[in-house]
């Protein structure tokens, strides 16, 4: 009908329309109107009060014709006037706004049209309730199939009696191995192919299925505390430290009965191994790869106390635990185990984790380790490049066996530091960087941890920058107490010294 009547410009032709509605049977069911669109029309005459007599109606909108007289109570929820002046005045007003009259109410039972209210009332509960269903069980779904997920991926990685397993699936970039490839991978763990042992455990060389070489960490420590939740925490935390100059985690294997760690393997072993290398008829290293093996390890242990979050205490900085890739750059390894295997809640340990003649004086006294605990382990390295003996019991000869700190300090003193001087070098070294880096070396191992620099600062000195400045501030400060004048000393009256162990061998 509609499409019959607009734009036709007669007058009173709204009245005629809302007359046709009433008449064609609405009070009876047979016909339903909702939407009146008649704007912009030049509809005329007056609004009739007809159109108070159609219910259901949504929207009325007769804006911008010329109708005028009253307007009716229309009971739709939008009822659009405006643009009518003969009704709203040349301007807008309040009654003319958008929505007129009051907002749509529901109609009243009529006892003339019980059924097909009825029948509404019916349809819109019906229509309500499906709706809410429908969300409620998107919603359930979505948490079941997350929750599946969730359990499914922790089944993977944690069911450690399953031997079979999608090889493909991994944890971030860990990959998961099971015990049985890691057992097939070393020849059953075969004694050749050990590659070192130490307090953590013995380190196999290992050939995987797709060909590649790889070194097996079998842990000690199986009964760690937490489980395997806090085993595979503390080992995801570990992964994360990702440099150039540390040794990236592969992958693990966590069962009842075993931990293991899997590193890519390093062709040319540890620094301490190819110290002694001479003996096998290696070369020995030379005085320019040791100075990139300081340096190297400085970025790495930097990066782990200032880069790394949360920050990292190796504890056990020495030549065993620095490894050499195939260009002989410099990789600290074992970085993060001995927290791993340590989960007592105070900083303060009953045990000292490390190796003796590296471990610092307060971690030896109080058992309180800190990133200075690192500091004073990596003085020692260095002195372990330029000697190339062990920190404790070291030398050929029986006048010079004892603790390597002590036996530097006296030297430099006396000013004999071309003693100290690996014998394997045949005076092929800088004396003016032999003399530079015993000094660095001598401010990282200072008794009280405070006067030690940071590995920030070791590192800028190795390449130069503000040693002179440090070093003569450290021989002009005066000492502020007096403690006890040689390492030994320390050794002999820890309490805790019995139970330090050596964490790990050469590879």
């Amino acid at each position: 009908m509609v499409s019959q009547i607009v734009r036709l410009g007669v007058k009173n032709v709204f009245t005629q329309i809302a007359n046709d509605v009433v008449g064609q049977g609405l009070d009876h069911g047979t016909f339903v109107l909702t939407l009146r669109r008649l704007n912009n029309n030049s509809l005329s005459g007056i609004c009739p009060g007809s159109l108070s007599k159609i219910e259901g109606l949504t929207l009325v909108d007769i804006s911008y014709n010329n109708l005028s007289g009253s307007l009716p109570k229309v009971s739709a929820r939008t009822f659009k006037v405006i643009g009518n002046t003969l009704i709203c005045g040349p301007k807008a007003v309040a009654n003319c706004s958008a929505v007129f009259p009051e907002p749509l109410m529901l109609p009243q039972d009529d006892p003339s049209d019980e059924s097909g209210t009825r029948t509404n009332g019916h349809h819109l509960a019906v229509a309500f309730a499906a709706s809410f269903s429908a969300a409620f069980l998107v919603i359930f779904t979505s948490g079941m199939f997350l929750w599946w997920r969730y359990r499914r991926n922790k089944q993977i990685f944690f069911d450690v009696n399953a031997e079979q397993y999608d090889p493909e699936v991994s944890l971030g970039h860990l990959k998961r191995y099971t015990f049985k490839e890691l057992r097939s991978a070393t020849n059953h763990f075969n004694s050749k192919n050990i590659l070192g042992r130490g307090g953590y455990g013995i380190v196999y060389k290992g050939h995987l299925s797709d060909g590649s070489l790889v070194a097996v960490k079998r842990l000690k420590d199986c009964n760690i505390a937490g489980g395997e939740v806090q085993f595979q925490t503390e080992v995801e935390t570990i992964s994360l430290a990702l440099h150039r100059n540390l040794l990236r985690l592969r992958g693990f294997c966590s069962s009842n009965n075993e931990r293991i760690l899997v590193y890519p393997y390093m062709p040319n072993g540890s620094v301490a191994s190819r110290l002694k290398d001479h003996i096998r008829g290696e070369p020995a290293l030379d005085w320019s790869r040791r100075k990139k093996i300081a340096v190297g390890t400085a970025r790495g242990l930097v990066y782990l106390h200032e880069q790394c979050d949360p920050k990292i205490i190796h504890r056990d900085v020495k030549a065993a635990n620095i490894l050499l890739d195939e260009d002989f750059e410099a990789v600290v390894g074992d970085f993060g185990l001995a927290k791993l295997l340590d989960h007592r809640d105070s900083h303060v340990t009953t045990a000292v984790r490390g190796t003796v003649g590296h471990i610092a004086p307060e971690y030896l006294s109080t058992g309180q380790s800190s990133e200075k605990t690192d500091v004073f382990g990596f003085g020692i390295l260095l002195l372990e490049l330029i000697t190339g003996q062990k920190a404790l019991d070291f030398g050929r000869s029986s006048h010079q066996k004892g603790v390597m700190l002590d036996w530097v300090k006296k030297l430099h003193q006396e000013g004999k530091l071309k003693q100290l001087i690996d014998k394997d070098l045949n005076d092929k070294y800088d004396t003016v960087e032999l003399e530079e880096i015993v000094q660095v070396a001598l401010l990282c191992t200072q008794f009280n941890p405070s006067n030690r620099p940071k590995m920030s600062e070791v590192m800028k000195m190795l390449e130069g920058d503000g040693l002179a400045d440090r070093w003569e501030a450290s021989q002009s400060g005066g000492a502020k107490s007096l403690p006890p004048p040689y390492y030994s000393d320390y050794i002999q009256e820890s309490s805790l010294v019995v139970e330090a162990i050596e964490l790990s061998g050469p590879r």
